[in-house]
C-alpha cells in the first residue's frame, strides 16, 4: 500500500484531581466532587441537586456526550493498534478500488486469535460510540468484498438483556415464557459498515445480512444442542428473532430497512434514557474503588449470575453511597429506538410456545446483497462519487486521533 501514516495516538493526560483520587483512601466529599467533575466535563450542565443535558438531543451531541468515553477507549487500545493497526489497514479499500456494480459481499464469522479477531477489534475503534465487547453467547462476522477482498463492514451478535419491556410488550409473553425461551432471541449490539462502504449505505447490507440463513445456519452450529450452564438442561436453541438498538436516537441505518419475501426491521419501541454509559471509564474505577474500601459485595468484579446489570448495580451502590440520588444521575434522558428482526414466520407462536415447527422467514447472503445493493448501495454510489477519494490512512488517523 502507497503511503505512510504516523501511529501517534491521543495523549491527553489525565487531571491532577484524578490522579490524586485514585491513589488515596475515597471519602465521600471526594467521590461527589469526583462525579460532579466528570459530568461537567462530560457536557452535563447542574440544576439544584440534578443534572441535565443542556441543548437539544441531535445525532451529534449524542456523540460529544460519548467522546471522553471514546477517548478513554482509545487510550486503552493504543498498544493494540499500534501492533495490528499497519497490518489491518490494508484490510481497508481505497475508493477507487471499488466498483459498485461488482460488488460481492461474503460473510466471515471471527474466531478469536485470528487476523480476523484483529480487524474486527481495530475496525470497531471507528465507531462514535464505544463498543461493547458483549457478554454470555456472542457471534462475530466480517462483511468483505470479493472483487477486491476488502472490508464492507461487521456485525456481532450476543446475548439479549433479559429486562426489555419494549421487546416483551411486543411479543406479549410472560415472564416464564420469556425464561424459557429468550435463548431464542440474539442481540445485535454492533452493526456497521466502514469507509468508504458506509458512504454508499453499506451499513444497511451489513445489517440485513444479520438476518441471513448463513447467520442462522452458523447460530445453530454453534448453539442448537447445548446445555446451559444454569438449568444444566440442553435447549433447543433455534434463532427465532434478533434485535437491536440504535446508537443516535432516530436510526437512518434500521428505518424501512425491509427485504420482500423476507426479513423486515421492526420498530418495537424505544429505550427510557436511562442508564451509565455517562458513567463510564475512570469515573467508573473509583466508584468501584469507593465501594472496596468498605468491602461492598458488589465491588468484587464481575462474577457469573451477575449479568450484565453488574456495572449498573456499582454506579447505583456508589452514588446512593454518598448520598446521591441514584435515578437522577442514571436517567441521562437519550433514547434509542429499538427493533426487531423475525426469522420465522411464526415467531410469535414459537416464542409464546403455541408451536414447535418453525417456519422460517431467511434469506441467503446473495439474494439479500441482491436486493440491498440494487436497492441503495449502486443508486447511492451513482448519486454521489465522493467515496472513491477515500483513502486507508485516512482511516487509521481517525482511529487514533478520535475525530
Amino acid at each position: 500500500m502507497a503511503g505512510s501514516f504516523c501511529l501517534v495516538g491521543p495523549t491527553e493526560p489525565k487531571t491532577v484531581s484524578e490522579v490524586d483520587i485514585m491513589s488515596k483512601y475515597i471519602s465521600e466529599a471526594r467521590l461527589r466532587q469526583a462525579v460532579h467533575d466528570h459530568l461537567i466535563r462530560a457536557g452535563f450542565s447542574k440544576n439544584g441537586n440534578g443534572y441535565f443535558i443542556d441543548g437539544e438531543l441531535s445525532k451529534q451531541r449524542v456523540r460529544e456526550l460519548h467522546a471522553s468515553n471514546r477517548l478513554e477507549r482509545l487510550k486503552q487500545e493504543q498498544s493494540f493498534i499500534r501492533k495490528y493497526g499497519p497490518i489491518c489497514i490494508r484490510d481497508f479499500a481505497f475508493g477507487k478500488e471499488i466498483d459498485p456494480d461488482s460488488i460481492e459481499p461474503e460473510l466471515i464469522e471471527v474466531t478469536s486469535g485470528t487476523h480476523e479477531s484483529n480487524l474486527f477489534r481495530i475496525a470497531t475503534n471507528l465507531w462514535s460510540i464505544p463498543v461493547s465487547r458483549g457478554f454470555g453467547r456472542r457471534m462475530r462476522f466480517l462483511v468483505r468484498d470479493r472483487q477486491n477482498g476488502k472490508l464492507i463492514g461487521l456485525f456481532a451478535l450476543g446475548d439479549p438483556v433479559f429486562n426489555l419491556s419494549a421487546r416483551d410488550t411486543w411479543i406479549g409473553w410472560t415472564s416464564d415464557d420469556r425464561r424459557e425461551r429468550l435463548v431464542q432471541i440474539m442481540d445485535a449490539y454492533v452493526v456497521g459498515a466502514v469507509p468508504p462502504y458506509s458512504q454508499i449505505i453499506g451499513g444497511k447490507l451489513v445489517a440485513a445480512l444479520m438476518s441471513s440463513s448463513e447467520v442462522k445456519k452458523a447460530y445453530e452450529r454453534k448453539y442448537l444442542a447445548q446445555k446451559s450452564i444454569i438449568s444444566g438442561k440442553v435447549k433447543r436453541a433455534r434463532l427465532v428473532l434478533l434485535t437491536t438498538t440504535s446508537a443516535l436516537g432516530r436510526s437512518s441505518l434500521y428505518n424501512r430497512l425491509i427485504i420482500p419475501t423476507g426479513p423486515h426491521f421492526i420498530k418495537i419501541g424505544a429505550t427510557r434514557g436511562f442508564g451509565h454509559f455517562h458513567l463510564s471509564g475512570e469515573i467508573f474505577d473509583i466508584m468501584r474503588q469507593y465501594l472496596e474500601q468498605r468491602n461492598h459485595p458488589y465491588a468484587s468484579g464481575y462474577r457469573f449470575g451477575m449479568g450484565p446489570n453488574w456495572r449498573l448495580r456499582v454506579v447505583r451502590a456508589a452514588l446512593e453511597g454518598v448520598g446521591f440520588d441514584s435515578n437522577d444521575l442514571l436517567n441521562h434522558g437519550i433514547e434509542r429506538e429499538i427493533y426487531a428482526v423475525p426469522l420465522a414466520w411464526n415467531w410469535k407462536q414459537i416464542l409464546m410456545g403455541w408451536q414447535k415447527r418453525l417456519r422460517s422467514c431467511v434469506l441467503s447472503v446473495a439474494e439479500i446483497s441482491e436486493f440491498c445493493l440494487q436497492r441503495w448501495v449502486i443508486p447511492r454510489a451513482r448519486r454521489d462519487q465522493r467515496f472513491e477519494e477515500s483513502d486507508p490512512k485516512s482511516i487509521m488517523h481517525h482511529i487514533l486521533n478520535a475525530d
